[in-house]
């Protein structure tokens, strides 16, 4: 996997951490059994591209295989609902998620994904319900808290907003410190060095952070 340098991580290459893990899941997963009983491992392959189209036309082409259980249905829809996310087709990527969720109550990691298509579409309340029940089921993921985060800020609720922040912070370790103080700088608001250690200068920078809705502490793509 190619290491991105800390001063230039954006949003997109957060979700794409989120998104390598979850592939080398799915592609175990079907290289085992699927893969054994028909699906081509090229199309297996395709479907965990780095390049959105053919990530999308790959795990396209698995969800028509007639060998595929609902877990593994489920896994192909949220990989091709993020492909489709982060090209930005947050409309298209929504049916997606829901399909997954359908075949997959239990996807903890489809259900904050979908939370996070549903609060940069404006659904807040329903961003929420989906990312408690993702925490319900993961309550140490750092996605889920920043997600959370993201949610209670957009809403004025600026205490939970940080404190999940530093949850996040908490499950992410110093990778998503880093982010974070990238985004923070990049917003004026962080002077300190980009480390990975959460200082009461990075505190202050973010609190400031999280009383503004249009303050993210994520770097922008």
């Amino acid at each position: 996997m190619v290491t991105v340098p800390a001063t230039r991580r954006t949003r997109t290459d957060f979700l794409r951490i989120r998104l390598t893990r979850a592939a080398l899941l799915l592609a175990a997963v079907l290289m085992a059994g699927v893969g054994a009983r028909g699906a081509a491992s090229n199309t297996i392959a395709e479907c965990f591209s780095e390049n959105n189209e053919r990530r999308i036309a790959g795990c396209s082409e698995l969800i028509e295989s007639p060998y595929l259980d609902a877990g593994t249905r489920s896994l192909a829809y949220a990989m091709r609902a993020l492909a489709l996310s982060l090209k930005g087709d947050l409309d298209q990527a929504l049916p997606d998620y829901d399909m997954a969720i359908k075949l997959d109550p239990a996807s903890a990691m489809a259900l904050n994904n979908r939370a996070w298509v549903l609060y940069k579409l404006d659904r807040l309340s329903d961003a929420m319900t989906d990312v408690e029940r993702s925490l319900m089921l993961a309550p140490a993921s750092a996605h889920a808290h920043d997600t959370r985060a993201h949610i209670r800020q957009a809403m004025g609720e600026i205490t939970e907003a940080l404190r999940d922040y530093e949850q996040a912070m908490r499950f992410g370790g110093e990778h998503l410190v880093k982010l974070y103080q990238c985004g923070l700088e990049a917003q004026g608001i962080y002077k300190g060095p980009i480390d990975g250690l959460y200082t009461r200068d990075m505190r202050r920078a973010l609190e400031v952070c999280v009383r503004s809705k249009s303050c993210d502490p994520l770097p922008a793509d």
